[in-house]
């Protein structure tokens, strides 16, 4: 009661000692009191929803989940957490022997989860209207509840533009770019006809979080029409009882972050794809863009605090070394 009483005591001369200050040092201080309160609340809101929010029953948005490029990394862990979350699975890759290894991988673990594969290269001339088919005949009559739009590509190592071959780059945004988007197209209906579901993008750092990404111009662009294509599709579908999010990650620890990043384990900023994807599946269904591993918001946070220039000969310094050691110089 004492202590109340003190504070209560020490806010009143407080005020009272502003009463009596010029009308600029009020304002000042009105402004940096609404700012310490906005951060601190953003703080708290990060801190409740990485920690303390609970996930949301997958099972009700439907009993199937469509993963691509679910044969290995990012991938291949969802497909794991989905069948334990008791989800049935249609896998999609382009090695139909790594699907059959994966879904046999699945069923060991999980006996009672159905799987259907689907073999697509994504990266074809002609992708467009045989993959939107195929898809379609493969998912008719299944309750495809979950979409994760997994399936990406980038380099092979790091490049200036004018360095890039034509057919390296175009892969890029055939794989990217057209699958996501062909494979929403033969998904969305299905849900919209029984007014629920939910479609993860996966887009990347690279786009997002860093103002730049030099020597992965056309992987970054990618990424970030991942990115506008959700947000847009969050809003059109929302009202439809379809949840659309684009998830952005840093760098995780794959198969291509160690080809492309030189990533030689994981570490407090790099999870593994278990480890991120568990952090994932507990975002879907939310927000229509998130960073579900909670360092690499972090790092999100503190990147927001550095000039873009800062920012851009830090990521250009990292590329030339990358392109450097490929090139053997």
């Amino acid at each position: 009661m004492l202590s109340t009483c003190i504070l209560i005591k020490m806010l009143s001369a407080c005020i009272d000692h502003l009463k009596t200050q010029p009308f600029w040092i009020l304002c000042l201080f009105s402004v940096g009191f609404l700012s310490l309160s906005r951060n601190c609340m953003l703080v708290i809101k990060w801190g409740l929803t990485t920690f303390f929010r609970p996930p949301k029953k997958l099972t009700f948005y439907g009993s199937w989940a469509l993963i691509t490029g679910s044969t290995d990394g990012i991938g291949k862990a969802f497909a794991f957490d989905l069948a334990k979350k008791g989800l049935n699975l249609v896998l999609v890759s382009r090695n139909l022997e790594k699907l059959k290894q994966v879904s046999t991988e699945i069923q060991a673990g999980f006996p009672t989860t159905r799987i259907k594969t689907i073999a697509l290269d994504f990266s074809r001339d002609d992708a467009s209207s045989s993959v939107l088919q195929e898809v379609e005949k493969a998912i008719e009559g299944l309750d495809i509840g979950v979409l994760i739009n997994n399936v990406g590509v980038t380099y092979p190592g790091a490049r200036f533009f004018h360095e890039v071959d034509e057919e390296v780059w175009m892969n890029v945004v055939r794989v990217n770019l057209k699958g996501t988007t062909l494979v929403t197209k033969a998904v969305l209906p299905g849900m919209l006809k029984k007014k629920r579901g939910a479609i993860v993008n996966l887009g990347s750092g690279a786009a997002i979080i860093v103002p730049s990404h030099p020597l992965y111009a056309i992987y970054a662009a990618t990424k970030a029409y991942i990115d506008q294509f959700s947000r847009s599709l969050h809003v059109e579908y929302k009202g439809w009882g379809v949840d659309v999010q684009c998830q952005v990650p840093l760098y995780v620890w794959t198969k291509m972050a160690s080809r492309v990043a030189e990533i030689e384990k994981s570490s407090f900023f790099v999870p593994t794809a278990e480890d991120y994807v568990s952090a994932a599946v507990g975002r879907i269904g939310y927000e229509a863009r998130c960073t579900p591993w909670w360092t690499h918001s972090l790092q999100w946070s503190l990147a927001s605090f550095l000039p873009e220039a800062v920012l851009d000969r830090w990521r250009l310094s990292i590329g030339t070394r990358r392109r450097e050691i490929n090139q053997g110089l």
